[in-house]
């Protein structure tokens, strides 16, 4: 197993800071399949028997563990040194991600708990540790999938991956990292792009205050500063920087500000955060998206974010930035990303290279009727919006998909409308699609899914109705339509393999019956898309999808990013009337 530092990059560049350390690389770690390792006292453990490469998951060939059944507790441990240098700050220790639930010891000391899978989180262990210390790390990892109370994405509630669901990622698949901050540093920073009034609005919030403390925002182009304000620090008093001449962010020009916060103690500087943003705008009009207030239509492609060696974990940060070029050079101005909250440097180059997303959660695998499953989802889903919603590259939140009544409408309306309106609060710039393709109960945006294969009889389906309107999933359990902007957000499916040596699994599939030769499958999916393209009620599509996910071979390129088709003939495909 090398020893390097895999994911060695910031991980978190809208938001940087000088003092920080990666704690990637070799972990020692134990599973805990009686779930006694509390009573056999493993939060004091030295080191565990085994090792695992952190921030790949156990069940992934990069973890150097390679595990596939099922993983309901286990135990890391390392050992973490903090800098000298550090002393008279904050320590905080930030987590990626770790799945599903999971209790951080220093020095066999608990020094907190976190619940949700796909959510980042942080402990100031500045209690615990000494600057020029050394000290034990150990984190204990609960991921019971099959309790139906925790969401889980595409994660396989069975032993074999089938159908749409794969390989399941437990323990933790994003960067562990150290950083320093001082005692009153910014904590976070909410920006709002003001296009109309050519604005920032940015709003602090602190680790602490006292008399004296200010904080100053900078907006830059490269060297030249561009606005600077500055006011007594203070939580949630946001600081206006106006822009003049500005330059929008948009797929065919994504510039982006460099932002530059400090937090001054009388002429001491106290704290030094690095950020950017794009200025634009999504909003509604109509049965239309505007984006910069200009009508936008969505070529977007269902992106699920697997990857045959690192799982949910991208095996190096070229590779998040590689996804969306070929997204791009397959003709798709964005993606849907499904069922899997992407790590932030995936937003990080979606920022910069100009590709429009739908912010989506892990929903599927928890029962939607389930009290505890509730609380559960939107714990966690506060915390994904307000993580990511200061990238531009974001247009829309979906909280769920494919969500059915079935049995307790009482419950299944209250989380939607929850969620809905949680999402407003936190916020209010973009639209929410409350659950993608059904069953819709408060939302921005009417998605639906249709896998028809047969273009005629597509049409049919979605030309709407004199009197009911357009095609909708459960037209007699959900909301009714209200003129909101019409998407199909998952169609085509078409399964493809092009030699037998990709064929991924005896189980392979992909929606409808597979073509029987190559012609066939640029007939049907131009077909498909030609009767989107049609309808002027249709304000997008979603195509699935990128890549093809182990044993769901219906995605554009193959599972190990190689190309399956003629790429310039699927560009003309999806491009068709962007003229």
């Amino acid at each position: 197993m090398t020893t390097t530092i895999p994911r060695p990059e910031y991980p978190r560049p809208q938001f940087r800071r000088a003092a920080w350390l990666n704690l990637n690389g070799p972990w020692t770690y134990t599973f805990d399949f009686g779930k006694s390792g509390a009573q056999r006292g493993f939060a004091n453990s030295r080191g565990f028997e085994g090792v695992i490469m952190v921030p790949f998951c156990p069940e992934s060939p990069l973890s150097g563990v390679n595990y596939k059944d099922f993983i309901e507790m286990l135990w890391y441990q390392r050992t973490i040194h903090i800098p000298a240098d550090w002393a008279g700050q904050r320590i905080i220790l930030h987590f990626g991600a770790v799945d599903y639930e999971s209790e951080v010891f220093i020095d066999g000391e608990s020094v907190g708990r976190h619940w949700g899978g796909t959510s980042s989180f942080s402990y100031d262990i500045t209690a615990h540790v000494k600057p020029g210390g050394t000290h034990n790390l150990v984190v204990c990892v609960r991921d019971e999938l099959r309790s139906g109370q925790q969401p889980a994405g595409k994660q396989c509630p069975d032993f074999q991956s089938r159908g749409c669901h794969y390989t399941r990622t437990t323990g933790i698949w994003q960067t562990v990292w150290l950083e320093a901050v001082a005692e009153c540093g910014l904590r976070d920073c909410q920006i709002t792009p003001d296009v109309d009034n050519a604005r920032f609005i940015v709003t602090p919030r602190f680790y602490a205050l006292k008399p004296g403390l200010r904080f100053r925002a900078t907006l830059k182009d490269g060297d030249t500063i561009l606005s600077q304000t500055e006011s007594v620090a203070a939580n949630g008093v946001p600081l206006i920087l106006p822009v003049s001449s500005p330059r929008l962010w948009s797929p065919a020009s994504p510039f982006l500000y460099d932002l530059l916060f400090e937090v001054q103690d009388g002429d001491a500087g106290v704290d030094t955060v690095q950020s950017y943003a794009g200025l634009r705008k999504i909003h509604i009009e109509g049965n239309r998206i505007f984006l910069n207030n200009e009508s936008l239509y969505l070529r977007l492609v269902l992106d699920q974010g697997f990857y045959p060696d690192g799982i949910w974990t991208a095996p190096t940060d070229e590779a998040l930035k590689r996804d969306i070029e070929l997204s791009l050079a397959a003709g798709f101005n964005g993606a849907r990303l499904h069922q899997k909250v992407f790590e932030e440097r995936f937003h990080y180059w979606a920022d910069k290279l100009g590709y429009l997303t739908w912010g989506e959660s892990s929903s599927w695998g928890m029962d939607v009727r389930d009290v505890v499953s509730a609380r559960n989802f939107l714990a966690e889903w506060r915390e994904i919006v307000i993580r990511d919603r200061n990238h531009p590259s974001i247009i829309a939140w979906t909280p769920f998909n494919e969500t059915r009544e079935v049995g307790d409408t009482r419950q299944h309306y209250r989380l939607h409308r929850d969620a809905a309106q949680l999402t407003r609060d936190l916020d209010p710039t973009r639209p929410v699609n409350d659950a993608s393709g059904y069953v819709h109960v408060d939302t921005d945006l009417w998605t639906v899914h249709t896998y028809v294969q047969d273009p005629a009889i597509l049409r049919d389906q979605l030309k709407p109705h004199p009197q009911h309107g357009p095609f909708r999933n459960f037209p007699d359990r959900e909301a009714r339509y209200a003129g909101q902007p019409y998407i199909v957000d998952e169609y085509g499916g078409i399964k493809w393999i092009p030699r037998a040596d990709l064929v991924y699994a005896e189980n392979s599939w992909g929606y409808g019956d597979a073509p029987q030769t190559l012609e066939e499958f640029y007939t049907r999916l131009e077909g498909l898309t030609d009767v989107l393209l049609s309808y002027d009620h249709i304000a997008g599509f979603c195509y699935t999808q990128l890549t093809d996910v182990e044993q769901e071979q219906n995605g554009i390129y193959n599972y190990d990013r190689s190309e399956k088709f003629d790429m310039a003939r699927i560009r003309r495909i999806f491009q068709k009337g962007n003229q």
